[in-house]
């Protein structure tokens, strides 16, 4: 599997995507700055790391949504190549018109940092192949603009069609039906604001996050 980690300025997880992603398919990924236009030839994953892109004026990811890169991102995506965005990359990925919604400040106003349980609404997707439907599982988190919400119309689609990837078990941070990650129509985008890039080796503390990577080095 040939992956890509996009780097923004102000990303601060990007090292932490790339280990795990080269513990899990054994080799490195690529680093592609946001200034560059094109991918590598025959990528296969691109992965969009937290952090906080330009400071995360504006709006979170709203900046870095307009970076020339994703165009590039925007195209692969359409060819079906599987795309991950976590905690910023997220909210780059609505910022961008890849996913719905938008992330707003937590209900709390504060920064939110621990490990969190999540239940895996959907399992019909690469990301969420190994694991079982209804299963709970624990991530970190660590944001502040971590609220999820949409218009009803839009959450009653994303239900409907099962593009609702993980939930909060228990609500943290006031997001829309406790949704913590959801899949775009194709479902080979996936955008989530806990880290599974965190939760992938027993040091971790867990690697319940080291599944997401294998289901989509497995579905390859």
């Amino acid at each position: 599997m040939k992956t890509a980690v996009i780097v923004f300025p102000g990303s601060n997880c990007d090292r932490d995507m790339a280990v795990a992603l080269e513990q899990v398919t054994g080799k490195a990924p690529a680093m592609i700055w946001h200034r560059e236009s094109e991918l590598p030839e025959g990528v296969d994953f691109i992965a969009l790391p937290g952090g906080f892109s330009y400071g995360d004026y504006l709006r979170c990811g709203a900046i870095s949504a307009r970076s020339p890169i994703i165009a590039a991102v925007k195209a692969a995506a359409d060819r079906g190549v599987r795309v991950l965005g976590v905690c910023n990359g997220f909210q780059v990925l609505t910022e961008a018109g890849m996913l719905p919604g938008a992330l707003m400040r937590n209900a709390t106003m504060n920064f939110i940092c621990r490990d969190v349980s999540l239940t895996v609404a959907n399992n019909n997707s690469d990301f969420t192949r190994l694991y079982q439907a209804g299963e709970q599982v624990n991530f970190p988190v660590a944001h502040h603009d971590g609220n999820f919400n949409a218009d009803v119309d839009t959450l009653d689609r994303l239900e409907g069609e099962g593009r609702v990837a993980f939930r909060y078990t228990t609500p943290i941070n006031g997001a829309a039906r406790d949704i913590a990650g959801i899949l775009s129509e194709k479902r080979n985008v996936l955008g989530m604001m806990p880290h599974p890039e965190r939760m992938i080796e027993p040091a971790h503390g867990g690697n319940d996050g080291r599944r997401l990577f294998e289901g989509v080095l497995a579905a390859l």
